[in-house]
């Protein structure tokens, strides 16, 4: 018996005469992730990707849980192949939805007649499939309303589908589809999250770290490493650059009014980035702030580190509370990385008072105390960068 996957697509189907365009960046994520699990066909007709193994080899479990982690996938489902034949369709149910079924107590059978074709409708084949269920698994009944599984009966195009439910997807757009930007990536908990929730508006992502050694640790540098490669396995490979902020630290450590400490750092640090986005061809920074989480992340704070940037700064998060960015966190496998007890370089140099309602004037006052260009030059020339994927 063949089995296959079907990937339904979300967002995609709304999109008039450019949707080839959604669709082959759709296409080229499933396939460049399919190469871990084997050979696989994949192609697509009717708002639905089809993914069929080519070899008893390919790893179909590993194969189902990637393509649910793929932007732009609504729902997927495990499906039997039958010929267009009541008789070949009974027959694999019959054989197939068994493994499926038990254990469960009720169920009850979709169809869907794309081929019209077909000499049955959805409705009588659906009849007629629950009646095979119900024969080859007597301990189950039907429940039209409220059923623990239902099953699907699918005529397309190419062949008769039979699968015993769908599993919702990532949604989302293709990555790529929607431009290049920039994440600000720490070791906390909200950027991480950032990065996913922008890579799912089809955004292809960059990230810059910003480090402090030897004020912040090499164990601190390999757990953002560590949340970039979770986060690339719904984003897609990223390029990660790392930048040395500990001599801009020390010098307005040195020389400026500590209340200023972390505005000043967070001006360099968007400065640095909006440097990097241009270089890079990136159309946006983004960056894991929530408003009014802490001092710097107030809305007069936000005004005044924005205007290092001539890019948009995108904040996924600017109106999440922490619970509701932690639960974004655990699903998709960040918050245990993102909780060791690692410092970043924002919580280096703290000040005690920290600005909570700057004013601009005094901010750049402030900073004028610095050789800004020349500092920002000086950790722009340090800079390495690393290619971070999860298939690694």
């Amino acid at each position: 018996m063949k089995e296959i996957l079907l990937c339904k697509y979300g967002e995609i189907v709304l999109k008039g005469a450019n949707r080839k365009y959604f669709e082959d960046a759709l296409c080229r994520t499933m396939r460049r992730k399919a190469k871990r699990f084997g050979e696989f066909d994949i192609y697509r007709a009717q708002s639905t990707m089809y993914i069929q193994p080519m070899s008893e080899n390919c790893d179909m479990d590993g194969m189902f849980d990637a393509a649910r982690k793929v932007f732009g996938i609504a729902a997927v489902g495990r499906a039997a192949v039958a010929e267009k034949s009541l008789e070949s369709i009974a027959e694999t149910a019959r054989e197939y939805l068994p493994a499926f079924l038990r254990g469960k107590k009720t169920f009850k059978v979709e169809g869907k007649r794309s081929d019209k074709s077909f000499p049955m409708d959805s409705m009588a084949l659906a009849r007629e499939i629950g009646g095979v269920i119900l024969s080859a698994c007597p301990y189950l009944r039907v429940d039209v309303h409220n059923p623990e599984v239902v099953v699907r009966v699918e005529i397309r195009e190419y062949g008769a589908y039979i699968h015993a439910g769908q599993f919702k997807g990532a949604g989302g757009m293709p990555i790529g589809t929607n431009g290049k930007g920039l994440l600000l990536l720490s070791g906390g908990i909200d950027s991480p999250v950032a990065g996913y929730m922008i890579a799912k508006r089809g955004v292809q992502i960059e990230a810059v770290h910003f480090e402090s050694f030897p004020y912040t640790s090499e164990r601190a540098r390999e757990k953002v490493f560590t949340l970039a490669k979770i986060v690339s396995e719904y984003a897609g490979p990223i390029q990660m650059h790392v930048i040395s902020l500990t001599k801009i630290q020390e010098e307005i450590a040195k020389t400026c009014t500590e209340d200023y400490f972390t505005l000043l750092l967070r001006r360099y640090m968007m400065a640095i980035a909006n440097k990097i986005a241009h270089k890079r061809g990136c159309g946006a920074l983004i960056t894991g702030e929530s408003l009014g989480q802490v001092a710097s992340q107030t809305m007069q704070a936000l005004g005044v580190t924005d205007c290092m940037s001539d890019l948009p700064v995108f904040r996924p998060c600017i109106g999440m509370d922490k619970e509701e960015i932690i639960t974004i966190a655990r699903s998709i496998d960040t918050f245990e990385t993102s909780i060791q007890p690692f410092e970043d370089c924002c919580t280096v140099f703290t000040p005690r008072h920290p600005k909570t309602k700057p004013d601009l004037a005094k901010v750049i006052e402030e900073e004028r105390k610095l050789p800004f260009d020349e500092l920002v030059e000086e950790a722009l020339a340090g800079m390495y960068t690393l290619n971070i994927t999860y298939e690694d």
